[in-house]
């Protein structure tokens, strides 16, 4: 199946409501409609002909230090692994880093589990972009919704205003 894309900001019907106040303003973010049973990586890559190089995803982390929990989101390309308990923990200079339970990354996103973006997160949530993100020509990325896609270039990433590049992968 063929994807067809257009500006993101032509099909907000197809993006969570804070990708849609994130995307107001940028340029260069193109979204698709999917099926949202293959928004998985692994599923929408094998389906819809896109590498899992092309893919990133985006990792929700809970960091906790002295009772205190901060979230961040991390950007890797579907064919690494974010050091969760190395790297991100060290940067957040967290006691102990995991995923973020999936009711607690929804509720505070406002985005849905399997679409969860860097783009309308939270403003105190740092995003960690791995270089190799950062440095990509176009990714896919989800959009907020199972039902989507978005696809941006890595420096769009990495030019968040929350964004850090670095090596995520242990």
């Amino acid at each position: 199946m063929t994807l067809h894309w257009v500006s993101a900001t032509e099909r907000i019907d197809l993006l969570a409501d804070p990708v849609v106040r994130a995307v107001t303003n940028m340029e260069g973010v193109e979204v698709t409609e999917i099926d949202p049973g293959l928004a998985d990586t692994a599923a929408f890559c094998e389906r819809y002909g896109v590498t899992l190089e092309e893919s990133a995803n985006c990792v929700v982390v809970a960091a906790k230090r002295g009772g205190e929990t901060r979230y961040a989101a991390c950007m890797v390309l579907a064919t690494m692994r974010v050091d969760v308990n190395g790297v991100v923990r060290r940067h957040l200079d967290a006691r102990k880093t995991s995923f973020a339970p999936m009711a607690d990354a929804v509720e505070l996103t406002g985005m849905e589990y399997g679409g969860i973006t860097p783009l309308g997160l939270p403003d105190d949530w740092p995003v960690l972009v791995d270089t190799h993100v950062a440095e990509h020509p176009r990714v896919v990325i989800g959009s907020g919704v199972r039902r989507s896609k978005l696809a941006l270039s890595g420096a769009t990433l990495a030019g968040l205003k929350s964004a850090e590049v670095l090596s995520l992968a242990g």
